[in-house]
């Protein structure tokens, strides 16, 4: 069974989704939030997203909703875009993402997005991978797989820049993350732009050589659950739940206990022991004090100015932005970008907050 088939009963998948949903991805009306009870997040396979399938199954998000009255759907989407996509047109109030698809799909979209958990940061869970040679700057002139404008893409250029060459030396093409793997044993297929578990499938097939990993820019690419900022105002319920189950989920990967990684390792395609080498590729904020350090730095800052402009020089800040400074993104730190449009947000005070209560 390829990762592209381990399909849970409430994942959705392409054909799910209308032409109308994908259509109106770039132009979406912000959700009508008010007080309720029921609500839904998304997620999609990384290892750093795996701790959300176990909280599923183990009943654990179920639990802390269930102190705050309330539901909690949480629902695996087997294309990453695509559910980005589903939190952009309001169809769930929650999705895992990175810290560029954030501020690229819904913030520039003109939804108004808090970051509430910054889970991790690849540490090595994205690389390049070259057929036929071990020397990055053997990419050039090669086409190179890859979900185009996400952060694979920042990654790339980031690499790109490590070797002295630009995004004009080599030709990139657009790849679901769901078919990356199967792609990778074409006889055509040159390079590819991947991340865990689908890179360690790829790193295993023959003549593959991971020439560039994530590694090199530590800190850069954030993971993180974000929600739509109107619902956590009007629902703070929703952040408090979402960071109680997060958290008691990272003491047990804190501990390695085992029957909670066997549920996370299966849910991504392998066993116990792969996942803990993805693991180790992955560094995550299981210490929700080391997060909040984070979420208040000027560190952090400083790495969103540097996506901000990367997205705003491949129009990825949409057809019309002027500059890269055209989306404000809020830090307890300060503030880069227009400050009367601030549509990014980094929220460490549900983290705090459930700090606190220990």
């Amino acid at each position: 069974m390829t990762l592209a088939n381990r399909i849970s009963p409430k994942t959705l998948t392409l054909s799910t989704l209308s032409a109308t949903l994908l259509a109106s991805t770039f132009a979406v009306t912000p959700i009508q939030a008010q007080e309720r009870d029921d609500f839904s997040v998304c997620w999609s396979i990384y290892a750093g997203w795996m701790p959300w399938a176990y909280a599923d199954i183990e009943g654990v998000v179920d639990k802390w909703a269930g102190q705050y009255s309330i539901n909690i759907d949480v629902i695996q989407v087997n294309d990453y875009v695509e559910s980005i996509n589903q939190f952009t047109s309001g169809n769930v109030d929650g999705c895992a993402m990175t810290n560029m698809d954030a501020l690229t799909i819904p913030a520039a979209s003109g939804v108004d997005s808090t970051a509430l958990i910054i889970n991790d940061y690849s540490n090595g869970n994205d690389g390049i991978v070259l057929k036929g040679s071990d020397d990055l700057a053997d990419i050039a002139g090669r086409q190179v797989n890859l979900v185009q404008f996400s952060v694979s893409h920042y990654f790339l250029a980031r690499a790109l820049e490590s070797v002295g060459l630009t995004e004009r030396d080599i030709e990139t093409v657009n790849t679901s993350d769901a078919d990356i793997v199967g792609l990778f044993s074409s006889a055509t297929t040159e390079a590819v732009a991947a991340w865990n578990p689908q890179l360690s499938a790829i790193a295993d097939m023959p003549d593959s050589h991971v020439v560039y990993t994530s590694a090199e820019i530590p800190g850069e690419i954030l993971d993180m659950m974000v929600v739509n900022t109107q619902t956590l105002a009007d629902n703070p319920a929703l952040g408090h739940a979402l960071v109680g189950a997060w958290y008691e989920v990272m003491g047990l990967v804190e501990a390695d206990d085992e029957h909670a990684l066997s549920i996370m390792a299966d849910a991504a395609g392998t066993d116990v022991e792969g996942y803990r080498q993805q693991l180790a590729a992955t560094y995550l904020y299981t210490d929700p004090a080391e997060a909040i350090e984070l979420m208040e730095s000027s560190d952090l800052l400083d790495t969103m100015e540097r996506v901000a402009e990367f997205s705003f020089e491949h129009g990825l800040l949409g057809d019309m932005a002027p500059n890269a400074n055209v989306v404000g993104i809020e830090t307890p730190s300060g503030v880069f970008g227009d400050e009367g449009n601030i549509k990014l947000r980094f929220d460490p005070s549900f983290t705090q907050a459930y700090l606190d209560a220990q």
